[in-house]
C-alpha cells in the first residue's frame, strides 16, 4: 500500500477513520505497518482475518503444521476442501478474498531462532498464537532483544489472556508471569477448547496490535487480562517487571 490513502481506501476504512482520535493519520500507519504472526491456529486465524480488513499493509504468516479436520472446528480460516494443505498456504488464500491489498507472506517451516530474529527485526510488530511455551518465551525473547512489541495470547478449555509487551517502554515481558506456570504444558489436543473462545481472544490480539501500532488508546502494557469463558468475566492484573527475570531485568534497551 501507499503511505498515502487513496479516496477508494478512504472510503473502505471510513468507519475506523471516523473514530474520535483515529481520522486519516492513525490509518495511513495501519496501511504502512509490517506485522508478522506467528501461529495459524484458531488465534491467528481469528486475528489475521481483523488485521487484514482493518488495513494492515504486510502480514507474514508462519505455521509448520497443514490443515487436519480436527481443525475447522475452531480455525475459521480454513475449509473443508484445505485440508492437507499447509496452513499458511490455506490462510493467504481467505485473507486474500478479505482484502486484496494486503501484502500476504508465509512461512511454512518451524523457525530457528537464527531465523526468527531475522523476520522479527523485519516487522513492526508480533502476534504470537502459538500454543506451546516453549515458542511463546523464545519469541518473548527475541522480540525483546529487538524492540519489537508483542502481543501474546494464550486459549484452552473456557478460558483465554492477552498480554502486550513493549520493549520500548520497558515493560514487563512474558517471561515474568511463564516462570510461574512451571513445567505442564497441556495443549487444547489433551485439554479441548471451545470454538468462539479463540474467537474471542484472537480478535483481542488484533485489537491489542492495532492500539499499539497507531498509540491509539492504552494498549495492555503490564496488563494480563484473563477471561473465563464459563462465567463471562474478565480479570484484569497489573504486572511489575520481575527484577530477576532472564529476558527483561538483563535485556539493554538499544
Amino acid at each position: 500500500m501507499s503511505s498515502q490513502l487513496t479516496i477508494a481506501q478512504a472510503m473502505r476504512y471510513n468507519r475506523q477513520i471516523l473514530l474520535s482520535g483515529f481520522d486519516l493519520d492513525k490509518q495511513e500507519v495501519l496501511c504502512k505497518a509490517k506485522v508478522l504472526l506467528i501461529g495459524v491456529g484458531g488465534l491467528g486465524c481469528a486475528a489475521s482475518q481483523f488485521l487484514a480488513a482493518s488495513g494492515i499493509g504486510e502480514l507474514t504468516l508462519v505455521d509448520a503444521d497443514v490443515v487436519e479436520v480436527t481443525n475447522l472446528q475452531r480455525q475459521v480460516l480454513h475449509a473443508e476442501k484445505n485440508v492437507g494443505l499447509f496452513k499458511v498456504e490455506s490462510a493467504i488464500s481467505a485473507l486474500r478474498n478479505i482484502n486484496s491489498e494486503v501484502k500476504l507472506r508465509s512461512r511454512n517451516k518451524r523457525q530457528t531462532q537464527q531465523q526468527l530474529t531475522q523476520l522479527v527485526k523485519q516487522h513492526d510488530i508480533v502476534l504470537d498464537c502459538t500454543d506451546n511455551l516453549e515458542s511463546r518465551n523464545l519469541i518473548n525473547k527475541v522480540c525483546y532483544e529487538h524492540n519489537v512489541p508483542l502481543v501474546s495470547g494464550a486459549a484452552i478449555r473456557m478460558e483465554g489472556q492477552v498480554f502486550v509487551i513493549n520493549p520500548l517502554k520497558k515493560s514487563a515481558c512474558y517471561g515474568c508471569i511463564s516462570r510461574y506456570f512451571g513445567e505442564q504444558n497441556v495443549s487444547c489436543v489433551e485439554a479441548g477448547v471451545m470454538s468462539p473462545l479463540v474467537g474471542i481472544i484472537g480478535s483481542m490480539q488484533a485489537m491489542e496490535a492495532i492500539k499499539t501500532l497507531t498509540s491509539y488508546g492504552e494498549p495492555l502494557i503490564n496488563r494480563l487480562q484473563l477471561y473465563d469463558a464459563m462465567t463471562g468475566v474478565w480479570q484484569d492484573f497489573k504486572i511489575n517487571k520481575s527484577e530477576d527475570c532472564l529476558v527483561c531485568s538483563t535485556t539493554k534497551i538499544r
